[in-house]
């Protein structure tokens, strides 16, 4: 139990206000590590409960140092939903406490950017940020994080495939190097692992069920034809107008025109993607969240760090290209112990990627007959990896004859 794990009674009664009762496993093995002072590189994918394993002993530490209108803790995050996410969560929990926070995030107005540069200069407690608008303000001048006591990297691995090491890195120099350094990650690899040598000191480890679905998720599949597709869209959402689900599309373009083909079915349907204003993004989220929106047909920006309990259905319209975003996909749904169903779509050139991500959660999905009036989908056969132009081909190399 939460009681059990030395956080202060301010902490747990927002913990009590809040409806939560035993620690998730993640939880209940990083909240020590931190409440000691370790460095601590946690992996456990979304959905266990990670966000609370770190900002639970962080509150509870600050609560008991001096407020000198410092900031006092950093968390970075990949995204603008997620940082947005993390800040929600952590009014939460801060709710009994003096402890402030604020999100700092890119797609605002000059507003925004002016009310961002005021808490950073008063000192709020703990900035909640995305890495390039935080290095937007580190470039003004006016940013001092010498006086961090925690550095929280939440899912490094996403933001190293967006390409923010370099951001990271500079970041890093503005501190002390005397913070406590927290790294959670989905997935374990070299760059990851490289980035915690760099940062971290002598950390402590806590692994929770890397790249593996809740057991909660029912997960099948269809073998359809990609001209087909559409329609067995609509087909398998006849009837559901009350459930509420994400559909994943693999780029903005094909979101769009995915929503746009679904407009004749009585569904409450928005489509979500970078493109949109930040502020229309979190409209939507909301209006998602509230159950006023039903279906979001949506890019991978919303496969990580949306913290929605009673999401009943995922469908992947479109195969991901990587096999562990699959596992971030489907994982928002069968959350908070509740169960779902994880629908994807597999036509003949995803045959590969899919294999991949059966091999990746070492189970095979079932796949599931087409409706009665659906022509016959491609055989699923072991394959090859598929090239979409010449240009993506293995280059083969001939030595030189020496002159």
């Amino acid at each position: 139990m939460f009681k059990d794990l030395d956080l202060s009674n301010d902490i747990l009664d927002a913990i009590d206000s809040m409806g939560y009762s035993d620690p998730t496993p993640v939880q209940e093995q990083s909240i020590p590590i931190i409440l000691k002072g370790d460095d601590l590189m946690a992996f456990a994918q979304t959905g266990t409960g990670k966000t609370a394993a770190f900002l639970l002993p962080i509150v509870d530490i600050l609560l008991d140092l001096k407020d000198d209108n410092k900031v006092k803790a950093l968390i970075i995050a990949p995204t603008r939903e997620l940082a947005s996410q993390i800040d929600q969560q952590l009014q939460g929990m801060a709710y009994f406490t003096p402890i402030n926070s604020l999100a700092i995030y890119g797609g605002g107005d000059g507003i925004d950017f002016s009310q961002e540069k005021k808490a950073l200069e008063n000192g709020t407690s703990i900035i909640i940020a995305t890495p390039g608008r935080l290095m937007s303000h580190l470039k003004m001048g006016y940013v001092n994080l010498k006086e961090l006591e925690f550095l929280v990297l939440d899912e490094a691995d996403k933001m190293l495939d967006m390409g923010f090491l370099p951001d990271i890195l500079s970041i890093s120099k503005h501190m002390s190097g005397k913070q406590q350094n927290l790294m959670f990650s989905a997935t374990m690899n070299s760059k990851i692992k490289s980035l915690a040598r760099t940062l971290l000191h002598n950390p402590k480890e806590v692994s929770i069920a890397i790249s593996k679905p809740a057991a909660g998720v029912i997960q099948v599949a269809y073998l359809v034809n990609d001209n087909e597709k559409t329609r067995l869209l609509k087909t398998l959402l006849t009837g559901k107008e009350d459930q509420k689900m994400i559909i994943f599309a693999g780029s903005k373009a094909s979101v769009d025109i995915i929503a746009r083909s679904l407009k004749d079915l009585k569904l409450d349907i928005k489509a979500f993607h970078s493109g949109f204003e930040q502020k229309n993004r979190e409209t939507m989220m909301l209006d998602f969240r509230s159950g006023k929106v039903k279906v979001l047909v949506a890019t991978d920006i919303v496969s990580r760090g949306i913290d929605i309990d009673d999401i009943d259905l995922i469908i992947n319209f479109d195969v991901p290209r990587d096999a562990e975003d699959y596992v971030h996909r489907i994982g928002r749904t069968a959350r908070a112990e509740r169960s779902g169903l994880a629908i994807t779509l597999i036509n003949e050139k995803d045959i590969f990627r899919f294999q991949k991500i059966e091999k990746l959660i070492e189970k095979a999905v079932h796949k599931i007959p087409l409706p009665e009036g659906f022509p016959v989908g491609p055989e699923y056969k072991a394959q090859k990896p598929r090239y979409s132009n010449s240009s993506q081909k293995p280059k083969k190399f001939t030595k030189k004859k020496r002159s």
